[in-house]
């Protein structure tokens, strides 16, 4: 009878993974890296600090986790080692810039060495719902108004930007040639901080950059007597609540390619703030780190922490980010390939 009875009991017992405990003792002990494409300070890097500091509690074993700094080529050269150097044994992932996928599948870059789809995609801290690309102008430049920069006649709008593949160097590009700005794109900025003093110095003009991250480390640029403006969003296919007054990319063409090009350089701001490993790394350890990320960004003691930082957190999840990337893949070719001559032509 007992042997019935406890037969019975083990039939509801749940049955864990065999391999829960394994992963977690892998981990225990170790350091996980979260490799950043840009140098400490800028966007990119505020979030990996923040998940550094809280995606600990949620891993099998409870892993230190550090923020690595490795800028270069805006962000290529991490996106380069996370996919061909980086262990790939789950003690490694990172954050690159958003359009960094995108390039891996124009092809339109030699440098790239990766393929986007072969990623072991961990997540999104941000999906860009609530933030903007924006286009920053020093006021008192020349061609401070999306009307000047517009007009062809008279000294260009400087930007600075970080190196050619980052979004600061690509986007100016690509608006250039698609809505005919008078731009000039100044690039070989270490990082962001860098381009935002040069801009305080006037040896710049201004700078796209994310909405969030003028939040978080220049919130002095979006008071009213402050030094700069927006002059155009980009990465929306509306306004921004906080400036209903800046046009929308996209509202300033009237041409249906041109409008498809746009929106089809717009697929990676839905991948913003994008973490992931290495190929190959074993799956139940991609699992782990997936549903460490997610925990992590359901967990208040984060939220309460971005708040204070003035992050805007509004996670994404592996599949979401795939979705994206097959959304450029399977794009019409001539779309593609028209992209892909736009940045050809932007690197002269």
């Amino acid at each position: 009878m007992w042997k019935c009875l406890l037969a019975a009991a083990a039939f509801f017992i749940p049955i864990l993974p065999a391999n829960a405990d394994a992963v977690a003792d892998f981990y225990r002990g170790k350091q996980v890296s979260i490799i950043v494409g840009y140098g400490p300070g800028g966007g990119y890097d505020l979030y990996a600090r923040l998940l550094a500091r809280h995606i600990s509690r949620h891993m099998p074993g409870a892993p230190a986790a550090i923020v690595q700094n490795m800028p270069g080529a805006g962000s290529l050269r991490a996106a380069n080692y996370i996919y061909n150097t980086a262990p790939r044994d789950g003690t490694a992932f990172g954050i690159f810039a958003r359009n960094v996928p995108l390039m891996g599948l124009t092809g339109h870059n030699a440098a790239v060495q990766f393929d986007p789809r072969k990623f072991n995609w961990i997540g999104s801290s941000s999906s860009f719902e609530n933030d903007a690309y924006l286009m920053f102008a020093r006021k008192a430049a020349a061609h401070a108004t999306i009307d000047a920069a517009r007009n062809p006649k008279g000294p260009p709008l400087i930007i600075g930007s970080t190196g050619e593949g980052s979004p600061g160097f690509d986007v100016p590009n690509l608006l250039r040639d698609v809505l005919k700005l008078n731009l000039k794109i100044i690039s070989g900025f270490p990082d962001g901080g860098s381009v935002n003093l040069a801009i305080d110095r006037a040896e710049v003009d201004g700078r796209m950059v994310d909405y969030s991250s003028i939040l978080a480390a220049k919130p002095d640029w979006l008071l009213p007597d402050g030094q700069m403006k927006v002059v155009l969003q980009f990465g929306r296919s509306t306004r921004h609540p906080a400036f209903p007054d800046v046009p929308t990319a996209r509202e300033l063409t009237v041409d249906a390619h041109a409008r498809q090009v746009l929106e089809l350089a717009e697929v990676p701001w839905h991948l913003s703030r994008c973490f992931t490993a290495p190929p190959a790394v074993a799956a139940d350890r991609v699992a782990a780190l997936r549903a460490a990320f997610a925990a992590a960004h359901r967990d208040p003691v984060l939220l309460e922490d971005a708040t204070r930082m003035r992050l805007e957190v509004h996670p994404g999840t592996a599949d979401d980010i795939v979705e994206q990337i097959d959304l450029v893949a399977n794009a019409p070719p001539e779309i593609l390939k028209q992209l892909e001559k736009l940045f050809e032509a932007s690197r002269g």
